[in-house]
């Protein structure tokens, strides 16, 4: 999930992680599905950019990120 947002504003997983408080190590794990992200990680990924909560949802598409 975070893959697809982090592609579109064009970061590479350092600068991603840095923005939403995470080790590049933590989001590599959670882009490879080694992991689920912390309540606290998807209130940051949410307020960094600006998508909706409902995007972690199962089953929802990447549409919900384009605002």
């Amino acid at each position: 999930m975070e893959v697809q947002l982090r592609k579109i504003h064009n970061l590479n997983q350092t600068d991603f992680a840095n923005k939403i408080g995470v080790s590049q190590g933590s989001l590599s794990d959670l882009e490879s599905g080694k992991g689920k992200p912390a309540i606290e990680t998807v209130f940051s990924i949410c307020s960094e950019f600006g998508c909706s909560y409902e995007w972690f949802l199962p089953g929802r598409s990447i549409q919900l990120l384009v605002n």
